[in-house]
């Protein structure tokens, strides 16, 4: 018993089957690679061998007479096919594991992280991913505590004094963050990257020169990935802020009211991303909990 190249194959398995498929010996191939059984009934048999690394084996049928010695002619073993089960998952259910996990990013344990993606090549996300992880994300208790901490800010500044002081003017300066706040998420997070296509999260790039990951850091303030993989302009944050710019007008004290407001709320809201930005990618990573991932590699 050989292999391809002319070796001989020690240790293989061989059986000897009568033709009605019932095993009658069984035995090893020796260093030489023979083997041999004696005492055999005359009968019509088979040979079976198994050897490691090697396809399995099944010689033709042969009529062993009595009182006859029968030689199995020359058998060359051939390597196994390797076996390779490849299992192809759907990207949206990919998406909804890392979702899942973004979920349960928090810096100190407590402030909610979830756009920040740390696995690099994370799937895209499908449209009404975009909506549920924006909803998660901006009514988050956490976040409406955030609300009302920026709208007594306000208070104590005097700021939108049309608003007035008070538990009334407190009401109102926390009812318009709140729904500043929850328009501006869900236009820049969800509507417009589901009607452009683009993902809403940063990603981590965690490895590199400081140059580079501060200019990947600013440039993620401008630039975005769409649902496909390329490196598009961020159309998505910058129309959204804009028309959430455009909604604060129908709630905003009238004196507050005008292009200003719409482009002042757009230049603090891309100064806001610029500084998140950086803080996702030289110190986020060090302060969340339950990072699954390393950035780019």
């Amino acid at each position: 018993m050989l292999d391809l190249s002319g070796a001989s194959v020690p240790d293989a398995d061989v059986s000897l089957m009568h033709k009605d498929g019932t095993q009658l010996h069984s035995m090893a191939s020796d260093a030489n690679g023979e083997f041999s059984f004696i005492k055999i009934l005359p009968g019509s048999y088979l040979v079976i061998i198994n050897a490691k690394g090697f396809a399995r084996f099944t010689s033709a049928e042969f009529v062993v007479m009595e009182k006859q010695a029968y030689e199995v002619p020359d058998i060359s073993l051939s390597v196994a096919t390797a076996n390779i089960e490849v299992t192809v998952r759907p990207a949206d259910l990919i998406a909804a594991e890392q979702i899942r996990a973004e979920e349960k990013q928090r810096l100190i344990g407590v402030i909610p992280n979830f756009y920040t993606s740390y696995v690099y090549d994370a799937a895209p996300l499908t449209s009404k991913q975009k909506f549920a992880l924006a909803a998660r994300g901006t009514f988050d208790p956490v976040a409406i505590l955030g609300v009302g901490f920026a709208a007594g800010i306000e208070q104590a500044n005097n700021s939108y004094a049309g608003y007035g002081q008070g538990a009334a003017g407190y009401s109102k300066r926390f009812a318009a963050k709140f729904a500043n706040g929850r328009s501006s998420d869900f236009l820049t997070h969800a509507v417009f990257p589901s009607l452009l296509h683009q993902d809403p999260r940063y990603f981590y790039q965690g490895s590199g020169s400081v140059k580079s990951r501060l200019l990947h850091a600013v440039g993620s303030a401008f630039f975005t990935r769409s649902d496909s993989g390329r490196t598009v302009p961020n159309y998505s944050y910058l129309l959204g802020d804009m028309s959430a710019g455009a909604l604060s007008n129908l709630y905003y004290p009238a004196a507050n009211r005008g292009a200003h407001l719409v482009f002042t709320n757009a230049a603090v809201g891309l100064a806001g991303r610029v500084g998140g930005n950086l803080l996702r990618e030289f110190l986020s990573k060090r302060l969340t909990t339950n990072v699954p991932g390393n950035g780019r590699q």
